[in-house]
């Protein structure tokens, strides 16, 4: 990950634009990286069921709460419940 300093010339609305393109630039990319969750998702969801399984694996859905809580505090578990929302639907 790269960490950038504030230009010391740079007037605090150039600062702010620049601050707002980069992250508009990541969220283009957080969206994409969700997409393709979604589409990964889909094809173990599918493949579950075609085997006999159940469309929801509870046990590694708490093991995804874990990981996002861990490294995201509470509000990571919010996340990844918006996640997994996202990738395989209400339950």
């Amino acid at each position: 990950m790269t960490t950038t300093t504030a230009d010391t010339t740079a007037t605090p609305e150039a600062t702010i634009a620049d601050a707002r393109e980069r992250i508009d630039t990541l969220d283009d990319r957080i969206i994409g990286l969700i997409q393709e969750r979604m589409a990964v998702s889909a094809v173990v969801q599918q493949t579950r069921i075609a085997s006999g399984g159940r469309r929801v694996h509870l046990s590694r859905e708490m093991e995804i709460l874990g990981r996002y809580r861990d490294a995201l505090g509470k509000p990571g578990t919010g996340l990844a419940m918006t996640l997994l929302e996202l990738c395989r639907g209400r339950i």
